[in-house]
């Protein structure tokens, strides 16, 4: 009776496991095969598309890459977007780690104030707040144009990464803050009596500590930050001036309706993609490793 019962519930883990393969393949199908599908789209000739478009292509139609960075702009706007998201990275990174630290590690007056004013921040979502912040924008520029004839606010990328990095602080804190409070506090005692300061401690000692928590960050805000087109089109309005790759793209985008140029448009989809996938190739060992760890062992 044990023997049947121990087969049938052997029979069953094997059907759900097949169920849960099955499910996941049709998943990664459903990411892999439309990837595939833009980075072939990208080296085809432009007649190869007025055929059948899911044929392998011909040839390897670089030409499509170079005049997408040089005809479209794609170069001035994939160096734009370079320089936003690791201005708005280090800014992110300069406020977020001490708040973090201080917020979990420290009891204060008003810590419960500032804990909940930054989860609050997590229910704003910025796309409706970003007409307020243009309009704020707006009447600044037209107080420093009277005043010293110079604008500051619009078509500043150091304002749109600031902006950015505000935007994601909370969620950013709120992520550091949950696991620098799991560290046991030992290491700080000890840092103490070795005569260490608070900012020696945190930056040699718990910082180090932290690093999944941190990598998964800079992970995630770096694809919310390179992928973002709301905030980078209403900041951003000249349109011979600094634009970002998807502001850019969509350009491209609205160019080729005319000209059907398919190749350079997908030869730009893909130069967008492509930090993005080098970035999780290099960090997703770390993003997987140590998520759950405290700071002893044993």
């Amino acid at each position: 009776m044990l023997k049947k019962e121990r087969a049938v519930g052997e029979k069953n883990d094997v059907v759900i496991r097949v169920v849960i393969y099955v499910i996941l393949a049709l998943l990664a199908i459903s990411i892999i095969v439309p990837v595939a599908w833009v980075f072939m789209a990208s080296v085809k000739e432009n007649r190869e598309f007025y055929g059948n478009p899911f044929t392998l292509p011909e040839g390897f139609h670089f030409q499509n890459f170079v005049d997408a960075w040089t005809k479209a702009r794609m170069g001035d706007y994939f160096m734009t977007s370079v320089m936003i998201t690791a201005l708005s990275l280090a800014i992110l990174l300069v406020v977020a780690l001490p708040a973090a630290y201080v917020l979990s590690r420290y009891n204060f007056v008003g810590r419960k104030v500032l804990n909940g004013g930054f989860m609050a921040g997590l229910f704003i979502n910025v796309n409706y707040i970003v007409v307020p912040i243009f309009l704020m924008f707006v009447a600044g520029d037209r107080l420093l144009n009277q005043w010293f004839g110079k604008t500051f606010f619009l078509n500043n990328p150091f304002v749109v990464s600031l902006v950015l990095a505000s935007t994601t602080l909370p969620f950013t804190i709120y992520l550091l803050s949950s696991y620098l409070a799991t560290l046991p506090k030992d290491y700080e005692e000890a840092a103490y009596v070795d005569g260490a300061g608070y900012f020696t401690t945190m930056v040699r000692i718990i910082l180090p500590m932290a690093k999944p928590s941190i990598i998964t960050v800079i992970l995630f805000e770096f694809l919310a930050y390179w992928n973002e087109y709301i905030i980078s089109m209403t900041m951003l309005t000249d349109p011979s001036g600094p634009r970002t790759l998807p502001v850019g793209l969509l350009n491209l985008m609205k160019a080729q309706n005319a000209k059907a140029e398919y190749g350079q448009m997908y030869a730009g989809l893909v130069l967008v993609m492509i930090p993005t996938l080098l970035l999780y190739i290099c960090v997703q060992k770390k993003l997987t490793e140590g998520m759950t760890v405290g700071g002893l062992k044993g």
